[in-house]
């Protein structure tokens, strides 16, 4: 049986940029859309031409994509002008883009109030807009904005502005549920009523995430018969977000009731690697992943902690997972923790590829001090290299690199050379390797930063191994209240391949819970690498 096809409208460069503290470049915007053209996304929106340099720029020419169709926004002609005279209009249409997306009220109330005009004046505007644009051969959408408040207030309005766009000749028409209050089942119903003036081959879903069911929304929307979903990557967007793309492609994909029925962009071989194409998202705006996130965001998607449950995954995954995590480019992962058994333990020592006798005595004392030290504040669940190291080390099978004898930090103030006051941190470590004694100083813009470039200045034979080590997340917990509070630091390192891990420390001292988490990643890094003691 032959399936339909779904279309995927990415909004990540627009609706997505406006997402508090996202701030996209022209070279970030080059990239994440190439990035989507590669994932098979059919529309990438690209911005709004004029309305910025960034944009302008970006739509000056067009990108050499392989299968999207370049997109830009903006609104239908001001109310009172014609489409030949309005420099806004002109200006969208002179983007160097495929398609062109219109952004245009369908609320009776939003016509009065926002745009304070006549209802007749906006119809006019819609009709004049696609005309327009579809003279220049440019394919048209038009985003009906408000129409789902729109259709509760007045129905016979909310879908003449529908039926207006799909008259005038866009190839879609967009229903937009902007404010992001509409339920699943408030949708579904009123998609149902839409496509009996507009063929649903012809609608659209933008769905805002106000109510944490905008990937509901989508869906129910496609259920009732729209043919397009737009969204954005991890869910980005204003207030609290848009339908989330790396949840809606997964669920098309994999979940029977649409992907029998449905034919997407996106590959098999394409889904698998969702989860990099995410966190690339999110290492370019500098933001930790949502660990808790859906199928590939979040490193928890595939996570088991409780002994009864990893028993059961190691058995058949099936138990516990709803899809294979690697057909989204994640991967299954068993926590140690407290709650620990020894299911979780060897599942986690597979996973690291650490060799082990499950008769081994030394099997039940890794388990046993893994509580003792989650009790005493260690978190290994967050911490996978400190996990290797210490799974190794119990085992029998970390060299001793290298040996800190001692180290120093003192933080002082003083004028630079430009008579201005500045706090500087200096550090002094001394290490011990192979007898030598290697002493190595620097200066950091506090204590940690110090300590962390004076341990990797010099490690003497293994200083190869480690030259593209860097430090790129720091972050400090207080355990217990009082001037004898214990301190959980957490440090997530990278190296030159991109790879990166985490490790712990724990210390009624932050300066020494810190070093404690800077050794480990030194020494799983040495590991990692094969460095020969």
């Amino acid at each position: 049986m032959s399936r339909e096809r779904l279309y995927l409208f990415d909004t990540t460069l627009r609706d997505g940029a406006q997402t508090n503290g996202v701030d996209f470049t022209l070279q970030d915007k080059q990239v994440i859309s190439g990035m989507l053209d590669a994932l098979g996304i059919d529309y990438v929106e690209g911005g709004y031409p004029g309305a910025n340099p960034t944009d302008s720029e970006f739509f000056s020419r067009k990108p050499d994509f392989e299968h999207a169709r370049f997109t830009a926004f903006g609104m239908t002609r001001r109310p009172g002008r014609s489409a030949s005279n309005d420099p806004g209009l002109a200006g969208i249409l002179e983007a160097k883009a495929d398609a062109i997306c219109f952004v245009a009220k369908s609320s009776a109330y939003q016509v009065r109030v926002a745009l304070e005009t006549t209802n007749e004046e906006n119809l006019a505007s819609i009709r004049d807009s696609v005309a327009a644009a579809k003279a220049l051969g440019r394919e048209v959408m038009v985003d009906c904005e408000h129409f789902f408040d729109g259709y509760k207030e007045n129905r016979d309005y909310a879908l003449a502005c529908a039926k207006a766009a799909y008259q005038s000749g866009a190839r879609w028409v967009v229903l937009c549920d902007t404010n992001g209050g509409t339920m699943p089942h408030e949708i579904e119903t009123i998609v149902g009523d839409v496509v009996k003036h507009v063929p649903g081959a012809y609608l659209g879903i933008h769905a805002h995430n106000d109510t944490e069911q905008a990937v509901a929304n989508s869906l129910a929307a496609v259920r009732a018969g729209a043919r397009q979903i737009q969204g954005t990557l991890n869910g980005l967007g204003e207030r609290c977000g848009n339908a989330n793309l790396c949840s809606l492609i997964p669920t098309l994909k994999l979940k029977q009731e649409f992907s029998d029925k449905f034919e997407i962009g996106v590959t098999t071989e394409k889904l698998a690697t969702l989860m990099k194409v995410s966190r690339t998202l999110d290492d370019m705006l500098n933001r930790a992943p949502n660990r808790h996130a859906a199928y590939v965001v979040g490193e928890s998607a595939f996570v088991t902690k409780t002994g009864i449950h990893a028993s059961a995954v190691m058995k058949d995954p099936q138990t516990y997972e709803h899809v294979l995590p690697e057909l989204v480019g994640n991967h299954r992962k068993v926590l140690v923790s407290d709650q620990a058994g020894r299911s979780n333990v060897m599942a986690e020592l597979d996973r690291a590829g650490i060799a082990y006798d499950k008769s081994d005595p030394r099997l039940t004392r890794l388990v046993e001090e893994l509580k003792e030290r989650e009790a005493a504040g260690f978190a290994y669940e967050s911490a996978n290299a400190s996990f290797d190291l210490l799974a190794r080390r119990t085992l029998g099978k970390v060299p001793e690199y290298f040996k800190v004898e001692q180290f120093d930090v003192n933080v002082e103030q003083r004028y630079n050379a430009n008579g201005q006051r500045v706090t500087v941190a200096l550090a002094v470590v001394k290490v011990d390797v192979d007898g030598e004694r290697l002493i190595s100083a620097a200066e950091g813009n506090g204590p940690v930063n110090a300590l962390d470039v004076a341990l990797r200045k010099d490690l003497g034979k293994y200083q190869k191994y480690i030259d593209g080590l860097k430090l790129i997340d720091y972050r400090v917990r207080i355990l217990n209240g009082g001037t004898e509070a214990v301190t959980r630091v957490l440090i997530e390192s990278e190296d030159e391949t991109g790879e990166s891990w985490t490790t712990v420390g724990v210390s009624p001292n932050i300066i020494d819970a810190s070093f404690q988490a800077l050794m480990d990643s030194v020494f799983y890094k040495l590991v990692k690498s094969g460095a020969q003691a």
